[in-house]
């Protein structure tokens, strides 16, 4: 093969090509519903759902209206479908207001109507809908102690949908007798589809009791008022066996294995043998980054389990149990974690990225690692034990020029890593 000159420009062209594969207007095509005799409503939330809405009105060929919601700056033009926009990951009054309309839009129709949700991550922070007495503070201070917990995102939703009135399957369930048909860009490992944005359309087994042991299991501090609504399970959200649930259709239309492997055939297609280590990588982003560091440099020392030169893909959504107060993301997290483990090794290149172009609170999706980045961090007096122990690995790739920020790109299939062993 010939030498790769850039890793940096190779990694990032499989970042590209794995994105492309979970394109909106690609992937709707193919899964377009039948025309209803009565009136097509789309509704919609998440990261990507302003593609996904713009996507589907190019290719639906019929009347059709609706509101989606996505994250502030990610908006795109729409012509029939009002595009709003809330905060992400916690939740404000802009996303109730996105909540309601999108409750109203499927109230009141008829079996002759259609309804098509536009579900991707993200979905979840951005229609708060507190149930019972609850408030948006509670439902905040949810969000606040879930993102800090180090619980994985099936436990977030489990607990989510049980204060919610518009999570767990609800919206759908309000939409009856109406079918429902939801096109899902599946961030869960494993994809289950349920759990994307906390199913608003799609309901799942998962119980109040289910809730009580995750705040049990993760130590979650709540308030009193958001324990005794999970307690007293007034209004337990419906299961799937429900009737109105019957016409409803679920279809998986993007996913973290098949950009995997788009990314997989960009490398082949420059000489570089490509292994998926897995599609639905969980676990604390420190602990995984030094797993597949372990993994890496047995490469690079020894050609095995894989031979050189190779690219080490994975996907999944890691967790970072917040113990400092610093900026970043997990897939920063993971990182800088990943760089310690293979310092000195000169052959080895990485990109972490979260494939909707962001990760946590800053502009970048992820960023950049080789096996010098603990001398260059180490060169400005900055110790990257001591910044993963403030979660402050945005201030660690930002001072060697190492964030990745691609912008928003319109889905989200979750972490995508890419570690290059020349």
């Amino acid at each position: 093969m010939p030498p790769i000159t850039n890793p940096r420009a190779f990694l990032e062209g499989l970042f590209h090509a794995a994105v492309a594969a979970a394109d909106p207007e690609k992937v709707l095509a193919g899964c377009l519903p039948e025309k209803p005799k009565g009136r097509t409503v789309v509704i919609g939330a998440g990261k990507g759902a302003a593609q996904m809405a713009r996507a589907f009105e190019r290719l639906w060929h019929g009347p059709l209206s609706g509101t989606v919601v996505t994250r502030y700056g990610y908006a795109v033009p729409c012509d029939r479908i009002d595009i709003l926009e809330a905060a992400h990951p916690v939740p404000d009054e802009n996303g109730l207001t996105a909540s309601a309309r999108l409750m109203a839009a499927v109230t009141g129709l008829t079996g002759d109507d259609l309804v098509v949700a536009l579900i991707c991550g993200g979905g979840s922070a951005l229609l708060p809908a507190p149930a019972g007495d609850l408030t948006l503070a509670d439902e905040i201070a949810v969000n606040r102690a879930l993102l800090s917990s180090g619980a994985p995102i099936d436990a977030m939703n489990a607990l989510r949908k049980q204060i919610s009135r518009i999570k767990g399957g609800r919206l759908a369930a309000l939409a009856h007798p109406a079918r429902v048909v939801s096109l899902v860009v599946s961030d869960i490992p494993g994809d289950n589809l349920a759990l994307v944005a906390s199913g608003p359309t799609i309901p799942d087994t998962s119980t109040a009791a289910d809730a009580l042991r995750l705040i049990d299991r993760y130590r979650l501090d709540l308030p009193d008022a958001v324990v005794r609504h999970i307690r007293e399970a007034r209004d337990p959200a419906p299961q799937p066996d429900n009737a109105c649930f019957s016409r409803d259709q679920v279809r998986l239309v993007a996913s973290a294995l098949v950009s995997l492997e788009a990314a997989a055939k960009a490398a082949r297609d420059a000489s570089v043998d490509a292994v998926i280590l897995s599609d639905a990588i969980e676990g604390e982003a420190s602990e995984i980054g030094r797993m597949h560091a372990a993994i890496a440099t047995e490469v690079a020392r020894r050609d095995q389990p894989f031979s050189k030169p190779v690219v080490l893909l994975s996907g999944g959504e890691t967790t970072v149990t917040i113990t400092g107060k610093g900026r970043g993301g997990r897939n920063g997290e993971f990182l800088l974690s990943f760089a310690r483990g293979i310092a000195g090794f000169r052959g080895i290149s990485a990109l972490a990225a979260d494939t909707d172009g962001i990760d946590g609170s800053e502009d970048n999706a992820g960023a950049f690692a080789d096996g010098t980045t603990n001398d260059r961090l180490l060169s400005r007096q900055m110790d990257a034990g001591d910044l993963l122990a403030s979660n402050d690995s945005w201030s660690a790739f930002n001072a060697i020029g190492a964030l990745f920020v691609p912008g928003p790109t319109g889905t989200n299939v979750n972490d995508f890593r890419a570690i290059l062993i020349r």
